[in-house]
């Protein structure tokens, strides 16, 4: 049991409160701490002094983390540095789409083709939520929340989710009615999808296959004719989900006043509750279960659990992780005469799921139980999506329930064994799968990096701190790290709008804010316990939060068009320019998002940002690289704007920081807005080094939609698809692309580009893409984007062009070819004596047995 505090002191509890909270006469204000401390709001730690201690950082912006992350402090290093990795790693996914749009989020580092609009992947979207929503700065968040029923492709029933849940999830930390109420119309429309789709009137319970969980080759899809997707059956993950999103739509309409819409949706949750529980558990084994919707082969039978019938009938074995999930959502009934609880007699079983870098997907003694060397194969592989499952739902069973199989110390265990899974060479790191005996990861290089497919910081925050969010004016606390420690802090943690901080001192001489457990709201103690126990404190009403800048980034480019563009006086012909403005920056070698003048011969550089448009600028944006040795910093940098045909200085503008950094971005803030189509920045390089860049960004003010760019496209080869020339054809067209979008004007580099052409299973050694112009055109330059997927898609050997001259087809005379060798993912120039044509050709000699491909072909007078 907890003490709840509202207007008085109980037994063993200081209180000291504002607002709703008065004051008690032996209360004391948490006293002003100076600037020059450089101590967080509440005045407890000292961001920057923890941030320095987190060598292994790639995102270095020390003002990000100390603006918008909690800051955590514990005895335990491994848990501190991978709850800062993690607020790193979330920024590698936040992908600025389009001034249109904002913000979304990836799950791959490489936008896959499965995936939405600008790489989006609607099955973490519950656990991304969970860690995203501890941010200060909601925008990224906002944004995120409105995009799945607001931007065209955005698939946000591709798999199974809690959309719904995890929007309920948001108004309980922010406490933002106006946010709940905006966003519940869009969580209606899911459900409402989800009951069209995958709504099952006989069952009365919600059907699809294990893979659209992201669970693909799992215990029960290897028994039917699909292993890789499974049969259709009734699962205890979409059918929890389907529990938490009713929930959520109940008690939000309840907020409304829409009493009628509340009840429908509490009766489905109740309805949904009763098939689950009756349905799904198997009595005999202790677990819910996978059932089968049909009969299937080898004897499955309709409306059986696994291994109830089939190759493994009788089996005592069949346990998955996703038997857990049901408490996720808090669906199994603390009330029935069942004893559901039992089921978690085995999490920390060493003979069932527990492991060193586990939990293990499947038990341990199951007949179909694998751990494979490469990913995914969902029957034993340590998955992080299921272990962030399972501890959240563990945090539930502990918080909510009341049971003797698991305790604080097995949480704190659990966790534990997450955290040093997350590592990879001695550094904070996680993939996709790893094993759970080694820890080895198995990684898809350039695609399962930096995996955002969990959650971890809301297991540490909810979990590990016990901040319990709910929907009314009281902070609940229920620590679950053990009173053995001698200290614990989770400062500044923004909660309906207040200042939190968490502190457990046990001999209050580390934080000088009283022995055992403290609670700070807005500077003040809100509530102090000698001894580690749950805490409950009436706090003031939510403080909105300030408005969100609806700044936009003008110079990005996702949509692969023309304009926004970047030319440079020199760039190194392995990295592309594109990868200035699609909206992300990280600063990793491997997977890289970069451009770079490595190998310049020149003491400077310029780098021309072209909007194709006049737009309104505020401030830039430059995320410099910085490796120590080759890629560093620039020396200095100027900028200027293109104004009645030359370059001028921008008047009265500031630099932070002032010497350029890496690792951070450096802005560019301008007194006035600086309306101009294109921008310069020369960089002088340091001694001895090159500079390189992750994103530019360009940010304003404007008025939505933007006015479409006017500039004059200069690339001869351009064809928007509604004009009859120029024209492309091919001598071999993959059934997989279009010929027609290699004169697009859309450059996509990723490896699995959906705008491209590519010769794949030609059965030709070599091919043409031909441009017919429809009339003489004189041509100076040919760019080719060459496009490889890693496998069967590659770089060609080599290449040569022809042009047309009335009668025969006759060679090009190559004056330069940046690289000098044919390079994927990047622009491969050439530079041609000029010459009159009608029409040429690129002919390629396959890689075999690759093939080649192309995004784009441009074609240009000099």
């Amino acid at each position: 049991m907890g003490h709840f505090i509202r207007n008085s002191l109980l037994a063993g509890i200081a209180l000291v409160g504002q607002c709703a909270l008065p004051l008690a006469s032996n209360a004391q204000a948490t006293p002003a701490i100076a600037a020059e401390d450089k101590v967080g709001r509440n005045g407890v730690l000292k961001p920057r002094a923890i941030l320095d201690r987190m060598t292994f950082l790639d995102n270095r912006d020390w003002d990000w983390y100390t603006a918008n992350v909690p800051m955590l402090e514990t005895p335990d290093t491994e848990i501190d540095a991978t709850y800062y990795y993690r607020f790193d790693m979330m920024t590698k996914h936040f992908v600025y789409g389009s001034p249109a749009h904002g913000y979304s989020v990836t799950e791959f580092i490489d936008r896959p083709a499965w995936s939405g609009t600008y790489g989006a992947i609607i099955a973490p979207v519950g656990l991304q939520f969970s860690d995203m929503r501890w941010l200060r700065d909601q925008r990224i968040t906002r944004d995120y929340a409105r995009y799945w029923f607001n931007v065209p492709g955005a698939l946000p029933r591709a798999y199974s989710n809690w959309f719904g849940t995890s929007m309920w999830g948001l108004y309980e930390t922010w406490g933002d009615k106006a946010f709940i109420q905006s966003i519940l119309p869009d969580m209606k429309a899911q459900y409402e999808g989800w009951e069209r789709e995958r709504f099952d009137t006989r069952a009365q319970m919600f059907v699809w296959n294990g893979m659209q969980d992201g669970m693909e080759t799992n215990i029960n899809s290897r028994l039917t004719k699909d292993w890789f997707r499974g049969a259709e059956g009734y699962r205890p993950t979409l059918n929890a989900y389907m529990y938490g999103d009713a929930l959520a739509i109940s008690r939000a309409s309840a907020l409304t006043g829409d009493t009628a819409t509340a009840k429908l949706y509490a009766d489905k949750a109740t309805a949904l509750r009763d098939k689950v529980q009756s349905r799904l558990w198997d009595p005999k084994r202790q677990h819910f279960f996978h059932m089968f919707a049909n009969d299937e082969r080898g004897g499955i039978k309709a409306n059986s659990l696994t291994y109830q019938t089939g190759p493994h009938a009788g089996s005592p074995y069949g346990r998955e992780l996703i038997g857990f999930v049901p408490w996720q959502f808090n669906l199994p009934d603390p009330k029935a005469k069942i004893d559901y609880a039992a089921a978690w007699k085995t999490v920390m079983d060493p003979q069932v799921f527990y492991a060193p870098y586990g939990p293990t997907t499947v038990e341990r003694n199951d007949p179909q139980f694998k751990i494979t060397p490469r990913c995914c194969v969902w029957s034993g592989d340590s998955w992080p999506y299921a272990t962030a499952q399972t501890l959240e739902a563990m945090a539930n069973l502990l918080n909510n329930y009341d049971q003797p199989y698991v305790t604080k110390a097995d949480y704190l265990k659990l966790l534990k064994v997450f955290t040093v899974t997350q590592r990879h060479e001695g550094k904070p790191y996680i993939a996709e799968a790893a094993n759970p005996d080694t820890g080895a990861w198995q990684i898809v290089d350039g695609h399962s990096e930096h995996y955002f497919h969990s959650s971890y910081i809301d297991l540490v925050v909810t979990g590990l701190a016990g901040l319990r969010p709910r929907a009314d004016d009281v902070l609940e606390i229920n620590p679950l790290f053990p009173a053995e420690w001698t200290y614990f802090a989770l400062d500044d943690i923004s909660y309906h709008g207040h200042n939190v901080s968490i502190l457990w001192d046990r001999d209050g001489t580390r934080y000088n804010r009283g022995k055992g457990l403290t609670l700070i709201v807005d500077g003040n103690i809100a509530g102090n316990s000698p001894t580690l126990q749950k805490l409950e404190v009436a706090i003031p009403a939510p403080v909105p939060a300030p408005p969100t800048d609806a700044a936009i980034n003008f110079a990005v480019n996702n949509e692969g068009s023309y304009f926004p563009n970047f030319t440079a006086s020199f760039s190194d012909p392995k990295t592309a320019l594109q990868r200035l403005n699609d909206g992300v920056a990280w600063y990793l070698n491997a997977p890289p998002n970069r451009w770079t003048t490595e190998g310049s011969p020149n003491m400077s550089d310029t780098l021309v940002m072209n909007f194709g448009a006049v737009r309104p600028v505020s401030s830039l944006k430059l995320y410099f690289l910085d490796d120590g040795d080759t890629l560093r910093p620039p020396k200095d940098y100027e900028v200027e704007y293109w104004k009645d045909g030359t370059w001028l200085k921008v008047p009265a503008s500031t630099k932070y920081p002032r010497q350029p950094e890496g690792l951070r971005p450096n802005i560019v803030s301008f007194a006035a807005p600086v309306s101009a189509e294109k921008f310069r920045f020369t960089f002088i390089h340091n001694p001895g080094s090159f500079t390189g860049l992750s994103e530019i960004e360009a940010w304003g003010h404007a008025t939505l939609p933007l006015s479409a760019p006017t500039a004059e496209i200069d690339d001869l080869a351009f064809n928007p698809g509604n004009q009859e020339y120029p024209r492309a054809s091919a001598s071999y067209t993959s059934n997989f692309d279009k010929v027609e979008e290699v004169n697009d004007g859309k450059v996509f580099f990723s490896s699995n580009s959906r705008n491209r052409w590519t010769a794949f299973e030609s059965p030709n050694e070599t091919d043409w893409v031909q441009l017919d112009f429809g009339e003489e055109k004189t041509i100076g330059r040919v760019d080719q984007y060459i496009f490889g997927d890693g496998a069967g898609i590659r770089s060609p050997l080599g290449y040569s062009l022809i042009f047309w001259n009335g009668l025969e087809w006759k060679p090009m005379e190559i004056v330069s070819m940046t690289p000098d060798q044919p390079t994927q993912g990047t622009v491969n120039s050439v530079q041609v004596r000029p010459v009159k044509t009608p029409k040429i050709r690129v002919i390629f000699k396959h890689d075999s047995p690759g093939r080649t491909g192309l995004t784009e072909l441009m074609v240009f007078e000099k």
